[in-house]
């Protein structure tokens, strides 16, 4: 569709303010709350990662609405905690409108997709996730 008071807007997807996207992709609202219940405080650090890990899977995987905010949420998550400790590691967002990281290799890293994983099934570990990402 084109549609020319519009431009080309959706080609144009340069992040313009990498620090601006990286606060915005922290917030995590949902994971944040969950796990503060739980007693687990992020503190966008590996350890953090650890902490998640450890967590009994709560009424989230009986709710589909929810399985899917905090799949969002926990990729989101581990997504900040690799820009924020892997040297080179800096968001990105594909064409389609989804968030990814990209390593200083040039390695995409769809961290969204692991978070949903993660949820629904617990498995790849996050902490083990980000071990190896980290080593690339």
């Amino acid at each position: 569709m084109n549609i020319p008071f519009l431009g080309n807007r959706r080609r144009n997807l340069q992040v313009r303010d990498p620090e601006g996207l990286a606060e915005l992709l922290a917030e995590c609202e949902l994971l944040r709350s969950q796990v503060a219940r739980a007693g687990v405080r992020l503190d966008d650090s590996p350890a953090s990662l650890e902490a998640l890990d450890q967590l009994v899977p709560g009424s989230w995987r009986d709710d589909e609405d929810t399985l899917t905010w905090l799949g969002n949420d926990v990729g989101l998550y581990l997504g900040t905690v690799v820009v924020r400790t892997v040297p080179g590691a800096v968001w990105e967002i594909r064409p389609d409108g989804q968030p990814v990281v990209r390593l200083a290799s040039g390695r995409e890293f769809d961290v969204v997709e692991s978070g949903h994983a993660w949820a629904a099934g617990g498995v790849p570990e996050l902490s083990q996730l980000y071990a190896e990402v980290a080593e690339a």
